[in-house]
């Protein structure tokens, strides 16, 4: 009989797969920043958001906090030296003032996150305790995360277009809720299992508006092509938004 203990490796296993692809997701559009020499219109929200989140998680993960962890703070302590490099070539390639407010943000979060390391190992003595300050904390910051593409959805109901809503990250998201929540629920772990429960929900409801909209977005688009339409449309990438000539098909993907 196969153990529990198995079975939570190999779905944790599935789970970090899952979120390596989507902490890669972003690499077209930083592939784009590298070959124009600028973030143009691009947000660093999503990244910033994506490498505190992490921190948090690499923290949740350490043995002296949450015992038997490894495959929590492995994933993401990979997502956190993939962020900082998307963060490094963003502040490279942006101006002064944008540098300036990007760095200002990061050394905010990496001293958050050094305070609530030293006093919870500190101040605090055992490891039930540690995982449940930690993990409070963790679910803030992971559903704060998932809860981001709120505003794509409101565009697409707004429009009654998914044109701004990549259809794989909204299903590899849903994969990684699950996932996620499966680890968690083999064996119970409320800090992980909450955000991811609730990002596969949020998912969910991104999948059930592509499925809602897709048709009318294929005839607006179909209309838009007929007409020649070459004006500016706003394209969502990554959380971010940007103007770009509607009769370019460039639009990226992505947490």
């Amino acid at each position: 009989m196969v153990s529990a203990d198995l079975v939570r490796t190999v779905v944790g296993i599935i789970g970090n797969v899952i979120s390596l692809l989507l902490f890669l997701s972003p690499v077209p559009t930083f592939a784009q920043i590298w070959r124009k020499k600028s973030v143009e219109q691009f947000s660093p929200a999503p990244y910033l958001a994506t490498l505190i989140n992490c921190m948090v998680w690499v923290l949740y993960g350490l043995p002296i906090v949450h015992p038997n962890s490894t495959l929590v703070w492995t994933i993401n302590g990979t997502g956190v030296a993939i962020e900082t490099v998307y963060l490094l070539l963003f502040l490279i390639y942006s101006d002064k003032k944008r540098r300036f407010k990007v760095l200002q943000i990061v050394l905010a979060e990496v001293v958050s996150i050094a305070l609530l390391a030293t006093l919870v190992l500190t101040l605090v003595h055992t490891t039930k305790k540690r995982t449940a300050i930690v993990g409070i904390v963790a679910i803030v910051f992971n559903t704060m995360m998932y809860a981001s593409p709120l505003s794509v959805m409101k565009i697409v109901i707004t429009t009654k277009s998914v044109e701004y809503m990549p259809f794989y990250v909204s299903l590899a998201s849903f994969a990684n809720g699950v996932a996620w929540s499966a680890y968690a629920f083999i064996k119970f772990d409320p800090f992980i299992l909450a955000p991811n429960g609730t990002g596969a929900l949020f998912a969910v409801a991104q999948l059930i508006l592509y499925a809602v909209y897709y048709r009318s977005t294929q005839r607006q688009i179909a209309a838009r092509q007929a007409k020649g339409d070459v004006g500016l449309s706003e394209v969502v990438v990554n959380g971010s938004s940007r103007k770009t000539n509607s009769s370019r098909n460039g639009h990226g993907s992505e947490g």
